[in-house]
């Protein structure tokens, strides 16, 4: 029998237990544990092979929960919870002396959100703890947005999958951090850059940083199919260049009529970002099982959800 179930209750007994469950959120399949389970928290670490300098998201059941585990929330963040809870929007926030070390990678903060999936939702208000759910994929590796990703990576070292359908958002959440109460995006994500500054004004980026992050999604390197992956926006340069290659090719739409190309993925035949943020992540697993010598992407229109894709290629190109 496979580890993808539906079984919320099975979920809770395994969480209960300080075993790992890989949940559905919105944005991506998180690989979860109780956060106050040394045990559990470690197991993150170790099936992920994800670096214990690199801290995780605290996933929450409610906004009122969020008083429990941070000591300030600015006004801006504040307003960010308002607009955007339950939903792909993290916030770095002064921790309580509660939340382990461990999860924050020492820091005096943590990441935390409240996502935007009914089951999973459902789930967190069933448990005494929040949960701590990294994307559950192999460190620098594809996100996974189907309970059947996590199932290829994971089948023998975890025991379930919460089998929540495929993820909407397609990519993960926007972290959002504080400097002197100025709000920082540290990871462009589901929730735009516009979007964002409609809410609270002018925001800055800082989203590169491979010692010490202060977020999860910092790495210059992330996000990587195995295939050696470009990412350009010269497409038939591209190919010409590697021609005799086996080729797959990740666009945005499909106005290029392309010859010798051996596997091909539109995200949106309707030019609609969203939808190609929601596909992202499963085009790429499937170019990834094509035994390709290359594939080359297309960079997206660099406006709202373009930005967060780009940055995304970006990292699996490195």
């Amino acid at each position: 029998m496979g580890i993808i179930s539906k079984n919320i209750s099975k979920a809770v007994t395994l969480l209960n237990n300080e075993e790992l469950v890989a949940i559905p959120t919105e944005t991506v399949y998180g690989l979860a544990g109780n956060i106050y389970s040394e045990k559990a928290i470690k197991l993150i670490f170790e099936t992920k092979e994800r670096p214990f300098f690199n801290p995780l998201i605290v996933h929450i059941p409610s906004v009122d929960y969020l008083e429990n585990i941070v000591d300030e929330i600015p006004e801006k963040a504040k307003l960010l919870v308002e607009a955007f809870w339950p939903g792909p929007i993290t916030l770095v926030l002064k921790k309580k002396d509660i939340i382990p070390d461990l999860i924050t990678a020492g820091k005096d903060t943590v990441a935390v959100r409240m996502p935007n999936h009914s089951m999973t939702l459902e789930l967190l208000r069933q448990l005494d703890f929040p949960l701590a759910a990294p994307s559950a994929n192999p460190f620098n590796r594809i996100s996974p947005t189907k309970p059947e990703h996590v199932e290829q990576y994971f089948k023998n070292k975890i025991k379930m999958v919460l089998d929540g359908g495929p993820c909407v958002s397609g990519i993960e959440s926007t972290i959002i951090g504080f400097e002197d109460d100025q709000p920082i995006i540290y990871r462009l994500g589901s929730t735009p850059i516009e979007v964002i500054e409609n809410a609270i004004g002018k925001i800055k980026v800082k989203n590169k940083k491979d010692i010490s992050p202060k977020a999860p999604g910092m790495l210059a390197r992330h996000y990587a199919p195995k295939t050696k992956t470009i990412l350009t926006k010269y497409l038939l340069e591209s190919i010409k260049e590697h021609q005799g290659k086996r080729i797959g090719l990740l666009i945005f739409n499909d106005n290029f009529n392309i010859e010798n190309i051996d596997f091909k993925i539109v995200l949106s035949q309707e030019n609609n970002l969203q939808e190609a943020a929601s596909n992202l992540y499963d085009a790429l697993h499937q170019l990834d099982e094509q035994e390709l010598d290359i594939i080359i992407a297309e960079r997206l229109p660099d406006y709202g959800l373009g930005k967060s894709i780009n940055d995304r290629l970006e990292r699996a190109t490195k």
